[in-house]
């Protein structure tokens, strides 16, 4: 029998082959109980290698996939916390600044109590529900219909509030980093909006953890040199690294 990290190294290979696997096709190869493989799924989606589903698992890199915030927030926790302390250094007292919605930038809601003067708008019910009756802080919401996987509010109605102002920064958080692509997330409305979020800001700082990297979802937000700065953990290769670099945006790693 092997053992457990060959086993979860077989398994993560074979979802990136083909594309999904179940508990069940898994208990008969490896001989072990739906439990055990179940652990092991659990365990590859914490370190951001599959994605969880109903009866098995699906390679992250599925480009409509669209996974709930709930379970995106189990997802490299650390790495969101490191990123979204540094990220809130960026804001000053007065700024004006549009917070997106994701489990990165909620982060960076998180350390901006006690700041002073600021305007936040933001799209995210959650977001806003955590910086509601903050001292210091002129809250506005996007206005939009709800999407109940991200809470966040998409939409014509969001996109005419914010063609109505201009903001000093936007942090924006992705699904996906593809250098020669660009920015992405699985809905389409979600990307137009935050594509409208970048035409309002003076400065766009994007907000993921190093899994992001080479990988494309289904609507593209913006390209890459549309951006200002990236906010990331220090998992990221020396080949993103250097490719960031080469496109004249600053990269701050934590």
């Amino acid at each position: 029998m092997i053992s457990t990290p060959e086993r979860r190294d077989e398994i993560s290979r074979l979802v990136s082959e083909n594309g999904r696997v179940t508990v069940k096709e898994l208990t008969q190869m490896y001989n072990v109980s739906a439990v055990t493989i179940r652990n092991d799924l659990n365990f590859l989606q914490e370190k951001g290698l599959l994605h969880r589903a109903y009866g098995g698992a699906l390679r992250w890199d599925s480009v409509s996939f669209d996974t709930a915030i709930r379970e995106k927030e189990k997802l490299n926790a650390e790495e969101k916390q490191r990123i979204g302390k540094e990220a809130s250094k960026l804001i000053n007292d007065g700024d004006s600044i549009i917070i997106d919605s994701g489990t990165t930038t909620m982060e960076v809601a998180k350390n901006i109590h006690g700041k002073k003067d600021l305007t936040v708008m933001t799209n995210a019910i959650n977001i806003a529900t955590d910086l509601a009756g903050i001292s210091g802080i002129t809250l506005m919401l996007t206005g939009g219909t709800l999407r109940e996987t991200s809470f966040s509010l998409v939409g014509p109605q969001a996109e005419e509030i914010l063609q109505e102002f201009y903001f000093d920064k936007v942090f924006l958080g992705v699904d996906g980093f593809d250098m020669e692509y660009g920015l992405t997330t699985p809905n389409i409305l979600e990307a137009q909006l935050n594509r409208l979020m970048v035409e309002r800001s003076r400065e766009t700082i994007v907000v993921m953890d190093s899994t992001k990297f080479a990988r494309r979802s289904l609507s593209l937000i913006v390209k890459p040199n549309d951006i200002d700065i990236v906010i990331t953990d220090s998992n990221i290769s020396e080949n993103d690294k250097k490719r960031i670099e080469d496109m004249d945006v600053e990269l701050i790693i934590v």
